[in-house]
């Protein structure tokens, strides 16, 4: 994810919308969940929450698989690892510049 600015964009904009992070929420605390199952846990019809899944599938936040009659949805933890990662590398990005900026105010105060 790091050297594909892109991607990143599209797993925020997926995470973006209540409804699909509310699915991804329920993915991580209850395991795998049919279609099903997910669309009644958020507000909105069966068909939508199909919807949602996939747009999440596309990204690699999620990926599914047939079980009979059913399509079974999983979470992608490599997928939520790399986007802590990435978040992580920006958190540090800015601790460095925060320090730098604090070291520089506090010579100009001392001067």
């Amino acid at each position: 994810m790091q050297s594909d600015p892109a991607l990143a964009a599209r797993i925020f904009d997926a995470l973006g919308d209540p409804n699909r992070l509310r699915i991804v929420a329920r993915l991580c605390a209850g395991g795998p969940s049919s279609t099903s199952t997910l669309a009644a846990a958020i507000p909105a019809t069966r068909q939508a929450a199909a919807k949602h899944l996939r747009l999440l599938e596309s990204t690699g936040v999620v990926d599914s698989s047939k079980r009979g009659r059913e399509r079974i949805w999983n979470v992608r933890t490599t997928t939520l690892s790399d986007v802590v990662d990435y978040l992580d590398q920006l958190s540090r990005q800015w601790d460095r510049r925060i320090d730098r900026l604090r070291k520089l105010v506090e010579t100009d105060e001392t001067t």
